[in-house]
């Protein structure tokens, strides 16, 4: 794609990686193929090409942003499908995190959308004022009809009441020590911020079957949030300071006894973990330690199937139909690490029909977008239903929380199925279903 940047916008670092990207792109239109906007509205600006031309139109001439442009890109989930398609390898994903910060600083948005994206930028990232939030919600659920009709909001209000579980989850205790003696290994895992409190049993999971790996878990004090939530809302000097916080966090431990690897069990967090580098790449005080961290970054699963993991407890034989996040199967481009994992643990692991496609939840995409992410959710169960799984098992807490409920086959993490078959307690989604402790 030709491009007219002029050499005073070239010399602002962003600018000059989004002209490097709009170069990239040759409008092939394969990314339109599995974008999930354009397969269900059939709008041409609803596709990655058609954002391209909005964005460069508008980065390009200096314009701040329009309604229209606004509207297309709001409409993006991120789920990255277009870069596993496309055969120039266009970096949409730094490409629209740049319209959106742009966006953010240009564009007044409606009332409605700047409280819905202050409410979610001012609770999700935090556990406590998210735990408090939960309670509000369970309280609020019975008036769901009403609320809906709130102008404006009230169909956001409705998502994030729907998508707030029925029952707290009980706060897991912490995985026993492993004798140093038997300790090969030394990681750092993400406690997050929304997972622990959604699904805390996620990560009890994970350091329970890393223990008997051989492998401790560090605590990181000082780490939270990794900033994707901020970061895909375009609030880029919010997600910077998260990312510079858990950068020292884990540079502190990587230099005071070191660590084999940082590990993610929620692979939305970790795409943007891995991205840490470029994020922080003009921050010369951050710069080389977010490198550092960035490379150190594994998903659970990607770090479980370079490890020799002890002989399995039970045999399982469980249908299982394995949903593969977007963050993971196009973020970070791992597709075959947790279905090698599950199968070794004795699961008949099954994939789902139209894998590629997004299941709707994107961050908080499936709050401020309710319908499309609705029809995404619909399409995906659908599918999912085809496999006739006894459990379903994904790698993020996003699609876990927007698939339960939906599906008559109960939605698990892969650690936590992997766990179980290790002789592990039964995960929490399986309570009641039938299964065996």
């Amino acid at each position: 794609m030709q491009t007219t940047f002029s050499a005073d916008q070239l010399a602002d670092p962003h600018m000059r990686e989004s002209e490097k990207i709009l170069r990239t792109c040759v409008h092939c239109g394969f990314c339109t193929a599995t974008c999930p906007t354009y397969l269900l509205l059939g709008d041409e600006l609803d596709s990655p090409r058609g954002r391209i031309y909005l964005i460069k139109d508008m980065l390009e001439n200096g314009k701040p942003a329009t309604k229209d442009l606004v509207t297309h890109v709001d409409r993006c989930l991120s789920c990255l499908s277009c870069m596993t398609t496309c055969p120039s390898g266009v970096n949409y994903m730094h490409l629209v995190d740049h319209a959106r910060a742009h966006i953010e600083q240009t564009y007044t948005r409606s009332w409605s959308d700047r409280f819905m994206r202050m409410a979610l930028a001012n609770v999700l990232p935090y556990p406590g004022r998210f735990r408090l939030a939960l309670m509000g919600a369970w309280f609020a659920r019975p008036l769901r009809g009403i609320l809906t009709h709130i102008p404006q909001i009230g169909p956001r209000i409705a998502a994030m009441l729907a998508l707030a579980p029925t029952k707290f989850p009980v706060r897991e205790p912490k995985a026993p020590a492993t004798p140093s003696s038997m300790l090969r290994k030394r990681v750092a895992m993400l406690e997050g911020c929304a997972q622990p409190v959604l699904q805390p049993s996620i990560n009890a999971a994970a350091r329970r079957v890393l223990a008997r790996a051989g492998v401790d878990v560090i605590a990181a004090p000082g780490e939270g949030c990794c900033g994707a939530l901020v970061h895909h809302m375009g609030r880029e000097k919010d997600a910077l300071d998260f990312a510079r916080r858990n950068v020292d966090a884990w540079i502190a431990l990587m230099d005071d006894g070191g660590l084999d690897a940082i590990l993610i069990t929620a692979s939305g967090c970790g795409t943007t973990i891995k991205d840490y580098g470029f994020m922080l790449r003009e921050d010369a005080a951050y710069a080389q330690k977010a490198a550092r961290v960035s490379a150190a970054a594994k998903d659970v699963s990607q770090y479980l199937a370079d490890l020799e993991l002890p002989t399995i407890a039970r045999e399982t034989k469980i249908a299982v139909t394995y949903h593969s996040a977007c963050s993971m199967q196009h973020g970070q481009q791992l597709r075959d690490e947790p279905k090698r994992l599950l199968r070794a643990a004795g699961y008949d692991v099954r994939d789902v029909p139209e894998g590629h496609i997004c299941c709707g939840s994107a961050g908080v995409y499936n709050i401020m977008q309710p319908q499309i992410a609705g029809q995404l959710r619909e399409r995906k169960l659908a599918n999912i239903a085809r496999t006739r799984p006894q459990i379903v098992a994904a790698g993020n807490i996003g699609c876990i929380t927007q698939l339960a409920g939906g599906s008559d086959a109960p939605i698990v993490h892969t650690v936590e199925l992997i766990d179980w078959a290790q002789g592990g307690p039964l995960p929490p989604a399986l309570e009641g279903s039938g299964f065996p402790d």
